[in-house]
């Protein structure tokens, strides 16, 4: 009996070197076989993945053996395409941008169909048992609509500040992976707020030295100011980051997620770190063309890098009934791809508050709220009709796109926001297939600032780290477009106005 360790380093498109020095696979396998007469080699080529990776001693046993080598030093297993084969997972990862992206967009795909196969299934199988998961949920958001009810689940923030939201309400939020806060923020505060952020740009003249969009991320719009203001240090928006209502919240939004596993904490439920974003300010009478269904927690990384590989393992494996998108478990350790579309911190959700009313048909946020239907999008790729080096139009440096050509049959849970008051906050699981709906001549304002749910942990602590040193110099922030208006800015929010959520938001205090 061989182990998987052994069975991986046997492959032919791997090179294996202890301490640079090259040595022959069958070599190595030999070194791997004699150790398990010792009892070393216990997990055994067919053992499944999922347990595999779900074991920290086994494999951390199979990671020790291979340290070993046939000298004793630390090996490295690289693969054809630069990557190296993973001891944890068994599958090739590449921690920075691969240099031949089809290369190893063929070698990840030929290596997850492989595991697949192994756990005795085929990747056909497992993806037509999770589409008929998705067309039930599909169907029951069809229902719910033919109801005139709100697909979207609407809490009211009392309850959570009181603790008396309903069972149901927690489970409706489970399914659809989004909500809507009514009454997060007083009507008062959130309009006193929208007209602090008019006298904060206009006061330094921002629309005169403004110099267009540093990215395009946002780029299609159709209007001579900006939609989107890279502003980030506003007292609008610090304040209300680090307001007390808002802690709650992050708290409640937090608690939905599987935060210890494994003896380990993956995060603290009970503390957010600051994630600055911009804001939106869309007048009336605005034509936007709004932004195409996609989601922003990765691109290519989320396949080819360990970290998410361990995320994922479930689902790599074809065990689509253990992947459960509310547990965090190596998700805080997934390391993303560099690039203008890149988040740097966890979010358990992303999120904006609205400082507008805003009619839920004037080009607002859609969903498609199924928290699993990540599970399609990660294994579509994986189906004959896609070319071997196409991961279904993801690629580095753009948005993940969720197409009419590779998703179709999703596009029918596309669900809009229900209408909103100034105040209120609308949420959605980071993992979320997204959109913003067209509009011509908008009706009214529509105004927001973008504060994601970001718990603590070591990835946001180093995070935060960056974040303080931009918001002191009022710099834009590292994961956004080094445009800094706001350096020179008298009035921007101060240090000395941080209060205690704020300041251990940036890591100033425990």
């Amino acid at each position: 009996m061989v182990t998987r360790a052994a069975s991986f380093l046997a492959s032919p498109s791997v090179a294996v070197s202890f301490g640079g020095k090259h040595t022959t696979r069958s070599s190595v396998v030999g070194n791997f076989k004699q150790r398990e007469l010792s009892g070393v080699g216990s997990v055994s080529a067919g053992f499944k993945a999922s347990e595999l990776w779900s074991s920290r001693s086994a494999a951390a046993e199979v990671k020790r053996v291979a340290a070993m080598g046939s000298l004793g030093e630390e090996m490295s297993v690289a693969t054809a395409t630069g990557g190296d084969i993973s001891l944890v997972t068994g599958l090739p990862h590449w921690e920075t941008i691969p240099d031949d992206i089809p290369s190893a967009i063929k070698e990840i795909k030929a290596a997850l169909r492989k595991r697949i196969q192994e756990n005795g299934r085929t990747v056909e199988e497992v993806v037509d048992e999770i589409k008929q998961f998705l067309q039930a949920e599909i169907e029951d958001i069809k229902a719910t609509r033919a109801r005139g009810e709100e697909v979207w689940p609407i809490i009211d923030f009392a309850d959570i500040k009181n603790g008396t939201v309903s069972k149901e309400a927690m489970a409706l939020l489970k399914q659809r992976g989004c909500v809507m806060i009514r009454g997060h923020f007083d009507r008062a505060q959130a309009e006193k707020w929208d007209a602090d952020a008019v006298d904060y740009v206009d006061s330094n003249q921002f629309f005169q030295n403004y110099s267009g969009p540093a990215d395009d991320f946002f780029g299609t719009l159709d209007m001579s100011k900006p939609e989107i203001y890279p502003i980030y240090w506003s007292n609008t928006q610090m304040q209300a980051r680090q307001h007390p209502r808002m802690d709650t919240v992050q708290k409640f939004l937090n608690s939905q997620w599987k935060h210890e596993s494994d003896g380990k904490t993956w995060f603290d439920p009970n503390r957010f770190s600051l994630y600055p974003d911009r804001m939106r300010r869309r007048p009336p009478g605005t034509n936007s063309s709004g932004l195409g269904t996609h989601l922003d927690p990765g691109t290519l990384d989320m396949w080819m890098t360990e970290g998410y590989q361990q995320f994922f393992r479930h689902l790599f494996s074809g065990d689509f009934a253990s992947y459960d998108p509310w547990d965090a478990s190596h998700r805080t350790e997934a390391a993303p791809y560099p690039g203008s579309t890149m988040c740097s911190a966890f979010r358990t959700f992303q999120g904006w508050t609205a400082l507008s009313e805003m009619q839920n048909e004037q080009g607002v946020l859609h969903t498609v709220p199924i928290p699993k239907v990540m599970a399609y999008l990660m294994l579509r790729p994986l189906l004959s009709d896609v070319a071997e080096d196409d991961m279904c139009g993801v690629n580095i440096n753009r948005a993940f796109p969720v197409s009419k050509q590779w998703h179709e049959f999703l596009m029918e849970a596309v669900s809009p926001i229900p209408s909103v008051q100034p105040g209120d906050s609308v949420w959605w699981h980071c993992d979320m297939i997204h959109s913003v709906a067209p509009v011509k001549n908008q009706q009214g304002w529509g105004n927001v600032m973008y504060i994601p749910g970001a718990p603590w942990c070591k990835k946001n602590a180093e995070y935060a780290e960056k974040v303080y040193r931009a918001f002191l110099l009022g710099n834009s922030p590292p994961d956004f477009p080094e445009e800094n208006y706001e350096a020179n800015w008298s009035n921007r929010f101060r240090e000395q106005d941080l209060n205690v959520p704020g300041r251990r938001s940036l890591g100033l205090e425990a």
